[in-house]
């Protein structure tokens, strides 16, 4: 039988004709790093923790393996490791007791409750880490919803004058960024307002601007202990996943009304959004890679399926190409542990 496959001399002869060899630029790892449009570094992660009651704790996360809720000195001792490890920020969240949970979240409005304590033990121990904190109800609330309700239907203005409360208490027990997640209507301005007629002019707003009704907090909602309690979903007041345009107007308003950052979450599944928000307004933009994407990367490479640490820094390596400032991911601390490493 012949060979109808060409031989070395007339494979070496043929010529394409190429002008235009992108391939240059890709032939070794120093050509690459010359050419690379967007870099991850630790100056792009805020690293979120859960904070628990008692001492010396630290309890795993079950749907979120490599997370622990810990206890105010563990935080502690992981705001530290941020210091050391150049992480810029932290956000805090609290796992509440039930028994501490009511209709209106009034442990919310408690200045010695566990983000206030934790905040205070970090600025005394580490004040150069800033500290976010959400304003919102559902860690608090005994239905697990963000708001106040009645007759079934979450109050939007009464809500909101709970999270300007909660915000004053948070800035004095040390936050440097308060983080409004609720998706109330006009809570930034009302917040604003309320910082800097307490005295907290400096203090940032982080506005939770485009945050969608997703099935990825699951893992989030196990942490803080909500997820069991809610009752219904929270489509009233998230946002449609349907919805792009809708983003460019909630932004737009939280922007008028004296947002210093904005962010849009989830992450990945809204890189479309995000690109979208920061063309439109060249804000200082982030996004959250909320819990159900962690838990998806991690469950992954736990089971051998994908290479984690690849898949970890692609994911954030996108958010950054999309726009991104910086990200909100609980993989911070092992990211900034390899790009210490990588340096």
């Amino acid at each position: 039988m012949s060979n109808n496959r060409p031989g070395p001399e007339i494979a070496d002869s043929f010529d394409l004709g190429l002008v235009h060899r992108p391939r240059r630029n890709r032939k070794s790892e120093w050509a690459r790093r010359l050419v690379r449009e967007n870099v991850l570094t630790t100056n792009d992660l805020i690293w979120p923790m859960f904070v628990a009651a008692g001492d010396n704790l630290r309890t795993p996360v079950a749907s979120m393996p490599g997370v622990d809720r810990q206890s105010v000195d563990q935080i502690v001792r992981s705001a530290v490791e941020a210091a050391e490890l150049g992480i810029p920020a932290i956000a805090l969240f609290p796992y509440t007791d039930n028994a501490l949970k009511d209709a209106e979240g009034s442990e919310a409005l408690n200045p010695d409750n566990l983000v206030c304590q934790a905040a205070r033990a970090i600025k005394k121990e580490v004040p150069d880490v800033g500290v976010i904190i959400d304003a919102a109800l559902d860690p608090y609330t005994s239905h697990g919803h963000d708001g106040v309700i009645a007759d079934g239907r979450i109050l939007n203005d009464e809500t909101v004058a709970r999270l300007v409360r909660q915000s004053v208490i948070q800035a004095e027990a040390g936050a440097d960024v308060i983080a409004p997640s609720d998706m109330m209507d006009g809570r930034v301005g009302a917040i604003r307002d309320g910082l800097d007629a307490a005295g907290f002019q400096d203090v940032q707003i982080m506005s939770y601007a485009a945050k969608y009704a997703s099935a990825f907090y699951g893992p989030f909602r196990d942490a803080v202990g909500s997820g069991a309690l809610l009752v219904g979903d929270k489509r009233t007041y998230q946002m449609d996943p349907a919805n792009g345009d809708e983003a460019l107007r909630e932004v737009a308003l939280d922007v008028e009304e004296g947002a210093d950052m904005i962010m849009v979450k989830p992450g990945m599944p809204y890189l479309d959004v995000l690109h979208r928000v920061k063309k439109e307004f060249g804000m200082p933009t982030f996004a959250y890679q909320v819990s159900g994407e962690y838990a998806m990367i991690e469950g992954a490479a736990r089971n051998g399926w994908l290479d984690g640490d690849k898949a970890m820094l692609e994911s954030l390596l996108a958010f950054k190409r999309a726009g991104a400032d910086g990200v909100l991911t609980y993989f911070a601390p092992r990211v900034a542990r390899k790009l210490r490493g990588a340096g």
